[in-house]
């Protein structure tokens, strides 16, 4: 994106939000049950960025994603909080890339705390993939016109006389 003296930054006080401290362990821990519950912010977010493609324009939307989150990992932390340790450490140190395969027990063991205490179902296989609609309280942006221009040049009259190529045609296919 080309920056001018005509385009407007958001200050630093609409950019400064609380993050979610966490590592990538622990937010591969929680990914699943994290994008079930705070999955109306994303969505509102996601599509806000496709049809304004402007990032300051959702700005709003963004701060909505991360409180939510905040919010997450609070609840997880006062319900849960040794499962998701545990299934964290797991996911860390059993292998080189955070792989979920060697930690299946830690994580039933997590998914069965989630499900009692907060009522969050771990999603089924391929749920995110699937195509969903979401409805949405911000007005759909404005439809760009399509702009119509007019014929440039007009086509040749019909008695216009038409003499055969000087070299015959180029495509062979044609004679």
């Amino acid at each position: 994106m080309v920056l001018t003296y005509k385009v407007e930054l958001p200050t630093e006080e609409e950019l400064t939000v609380p993050e979610v401290n966490l590592s990538g362990p622990a937010l591969k821990a929680g990914a699943f049950h994290l994008g079930k519950y705070c999955e109306f912010q994303n969505n509102e977010f996601m599509l806000c960025c496709q049809e304004l493609k402007d990032p300051r324009k959702c700005l709003q939307e963004g701060k909505a994603v991360t409180s939510c989150a905040l919010e997450f990992f609070r609840k997880v932390k006062k319900s849960c909080h040794d499962e998701f340790t545990q299934y964290a450490n797991c996911l860390d140190k059993s292998s080189t890339d955070c792989a979920f395969k060697p930690c299946r027990k830690t994580q039933g063991v997590f998914d069965k705390c989630m499900l009692d205490n907060l009522q969050i179902e771990r999603p089924h296989w391929g749920y995110y993939c699937r195509a969903k609609i979401h409805d949405s309280e911000r007005p759909a942006p404005p439809k760009k016109e399509k702009v119509v221009y007019p014929d440039a040049t007009p086509g040749l009259p019909d008695d216009y006389p038409r003499t055969p190529a000087k070299y015959g045609s180029r495509y062979i296919f044609m004679e």
